[in-house]
Order: C-alpha cells, then sequence, then structure tokens
C-alpha cells in the first residue's frame, strides 16, 4: 500500500501510541535527562504542526514542526516504526516539515537528536542538514548531535 503523509492531531490513540514507542526508543538509547521529549498535548498546541505517515489507516510515522522566535523552526519527534524503515519516510515527513517551514517564511530549520542515531543523521545529511553546535536552549552534552538547515539567507 502506498505511504501518505498528511498532518494529523497528535490526540488520537493510534498517535499516541506511536509516540510512545518513541519515547521508549528514545530511553533505551539516551539517559533521561537528556531526552528532550513533547507530550502528545504540547504537539497538539498552535506553535507546532504533526505530520503522521499512514500505511493504509495504520499510523507508522510522524514527525513535527515547532516554530521558535526569530524565523526558526525546530524539527522535532521524528519517528518511523521498525517495520517500515528502510522505505525514505522519514526523508518524505522532513521534506513536507520543510516545504511548510518555507511557505511560512522560517529562516531555518534546527534540531536535535541523539548520539546513537545513524540512520537519522543520514535522512537529515541527505536532506541537506549540517552539524552545528548547539540550538535554541539545549544544553551541549555528549548524548546530543545538533543540525542546522538555513531556508533563507
Amino acid at each position: 500500500m502506498a505511504i501518505s503523509v498528511v498532518v494529523e492531531s497528535p490526540l488520537q490513540d493510534d498517535v499516541r501510541l506511536l509516540v510512545a514507542e518513541l519515547n521508549a526508543t528514545l530511553l533505551e538509547l539516551t539517559p533521561p535527562e537528556f531526552v528532550f521529549h513533547l507530550t502528545v498535548e504540547q504537539m497538539a498546541e498552535s506553535d507546532t504542526t504533526v505530520f503522521i505517515a499512514r500505511d493504509g489507516a495504520v499510523a507508522v510515522a510522524c514527525g513535527a514542526l515547532k516554530r521558535h522566535a526569530g524565523g526558526i523552526g525546530e524539527v522535532k519527534r521524528m519517528y518511523t516504526r521498525p517495520s517500515h524503515r528502510g522505505r525514505k519516510i522519514g526523508a518524505m515527513i522532513v521534506e513536507r516539515l520543510e516545504a511548510l517551514a518555507r511557505t511560512e517564511g522560517l529562516r531555518r530549520l534546527v534540531l536535535e537528536t541523539g548520539d546513537r542515531h545513524p540512520a537519522a543523521w543520514t535522512v537529515y545529511e541527505r536532506a541537506g542538514f549540517i552539524r552545528c553546535g548547539p540550538v535554541l536552549e539545549y544544553p551541549d552534552s555528549k548524548w546530543s548531535v545538533f543540525y542546522e538547515k538555513r531556508l533563507i539567507d
């Protein structure tokens, strides 16, 4: 079946389950004090847009764009279920997030990911993100890897 990627509310039971899987995965790889979750309630706030990838009716991946002051957009809550990895679904979500950010006139996209997430690094680097120092209010730590992509010079 074809994968669809659309804006949806995170306050759906199947999306809550997807985010719970993401949270569990992150906590397996990173100490809790260096995991920077948004709850599904925070994901539903007006400054954040959530994209859900579905295989038919099944939610299989997610990602969000959180807006910050100064024309900065933050890529958050990126996750693809293991059953659907390797199908470039993460790349599809990043493409949609970037398109939305450009439409809204955001100047830069930033993100924080873990130091044990090489598959995520590949997705971001293929999308044109470059590694950088700490972004926003994140602490500099060995557990974090930071990326940015300038959308407007």
